[in-house]
């Protein structure tokens, strides 16, 4: 049956009209219905109360963050991160847009004040800590960004949406109809929110900071040579990680620990080694400390005919990665 969706464009006005307009072109584009504050003109109690009725009605929720924070209710909250929370609180499927250079924004495009501005970047760091962001330049990068993002949404989490009155089944089909979709939503949000959690009982296991030996074989001045280094959990992590973004082969993560084994000689010892390569059965108990911490796991590439088992980030991988792999501002050290 087909159906459209209820989608709610939440942002401030004045300085993405642009942006909005293209957004709502693109979603339109895709037999969607978007919505938003053009429809709330003044921002007072009773405007909030039926916007947030309204939001929850809506089958999907869309952020576009740019240089402000916006007008604040009394709560001394923005209405725009006010629609976000409850959104988040009703359960709509969320998709956040973050502006990837707020300090390129022209300055009649951002706030003039310290406090709103510290304001708009602790609302980026909720959005981004509660979920994967796409980043945006221009209005036209944006709408891009949100077709696909809508795409993948109404496929992996369909809505109930709205359909014409003469396609609707009878009153009972419709309710079961319904209730299986709520519990559909229900078990897609619980799966999602797994993915992004470590796994229980993973405290228990070695990680962060805590080291592993590993042993390498190498030549070096026409001998061949033993010997073992220890990596943290986190380095391993970071050096593994870059590759594991998209699919790593078990041969091309072998390779990196060995590259990075190699360069550490170097580095810290001053030795220069040839022919370097790691125990298989350190390597497997890696592999296996990073499966069971969440970190990682097996996908299938496709060469030709045969498959090959490979390696990929979880998303809770992903954001732990970034969290230890990424340089951290010397200006806060």
């Amino acid at each position: 049956m087909e159906k459209r969706y209820q989608v709610f464009v939440s942002s401030t006005y004045e300085d993405l009209q642009e942006e909005r307009r293209e957004v709502m072109q693109a979603l339109l584009g895709l037999d969607c219905i978007p919505t938003g504050m053009e429809l709330f003109p003044a921002a007072d109690d009773d405007s909030w109360a039926l916007i947030q009725r309204f939001i929850a009605g809506c089958d999907y929720y869309v952020v576009i963050l740019g240089g402000r924070y916006g007008s604040k209710a009394p709560s001394g909250k923005s209405y725009t991160e006010m629609e976000y929370d409850h959104a988040v609180r009703v359960g709509l499927p969320v998709l956040a847009f973050l502006h990837k250079d707020p300090g390129m924004i022209v300055a009649n495009k951002t706030e003039s004040s310290e406090e709103a501005r510290a304001a708009l970047v602790e609302f980026r760091k909720k959005i981004e800590t509660a979920r994967h962001a796409k980043f945006w330049n221009t209005a036209q990068d944006l709408a891009s960004s949100v077709v696909l993002g809508m795409t993948a949404a109404m496929k992996t989490k369909p809505r109930v949406g709205w359909v014409r009155a003469d396609l609707v089944p009878d009153e009972s089909a419709a309710q079961e109809i319904l209730g299986l979709r709520r519990k559909i939503d229900e078990l897609t949000k619980h799966v999602d929110d797994m993915e992004f959690r470590a796994p229980e009982g993973s405290k228990e296991l070695a990680q962060g900071e805590e080291t592993f030996p590993i042993h390498f074989k190498y030549e070096h001045e026409g001998r061949f040579c033993e010997s073992s280094e220890a990596y943290s959990w986190n380095n391993i992590l970071s050096i593994l990680g870059p590759i594991l973004i998209v699919q790593a082969s078990e041969d091309d993560l072998k390779g990196k620990l060995s590259e990075a084994f190699r360069n550490r000689c170097l580095d810290n010892h001053q030795i220069g080694i040839n022919y370097q390569y790691m125990r298989d059965e350190d390597f497997q108990q890696i592999k296996l400390q990073l499966r069971a911490l969440g970190l990682i796991r097996e996908t299938k590439s496709l060469t030709g005919k045969n498959s090959t088992k490979t390696w990929t980030l979880t998303p809770y991988g992903d954001r732990i990665m970034t969290q230890v792999a990424a340089i951290r501002s010397s200006a806060r050290a």
